[in-house]
């Protein structure tokens, strides 16, 4: 039996990049595979793991399901001070 990760709570785009790259990787999965599986060229992959904020939404359900991952969205628990960061 596997352990998951845990879910990781996303701020900004920058970290949905990182996100989406260390988990290509762990998984050892190329560029060039995702694209395939999410209908991308390998450049284009590359380039939107460093400007994730250019992903369309169709793309980013596309690659969560490439890389395994699952999307979740809920409100954000505004009754610590570490919450900081505005929408």
């Amino acid at each position: 039996m596997s352990l998951s990760p845990l879910p990781h709570r996303l701020l900004t785009a920058s970290q949905l990049g990182q996100l989406l790259a260390s988990t290509r990787k762990r998984h050892k999965i190329t560029q060039a595979t995702v694209g395939t599986r999410v209908g991308l060229s390998q450049n284009r992959i590359s380039y939107l793991e460093s400007h994730p904020d250019e992903i369309s939404v169709k793309q980013l359900l596309s690659w969560c399901s490439a890389l395994e991952l699952e999307l979740q969205l809920g409100e954000r628990d505004t009754s610590t001070a570490s919450n900081t960061a505005e929408w």
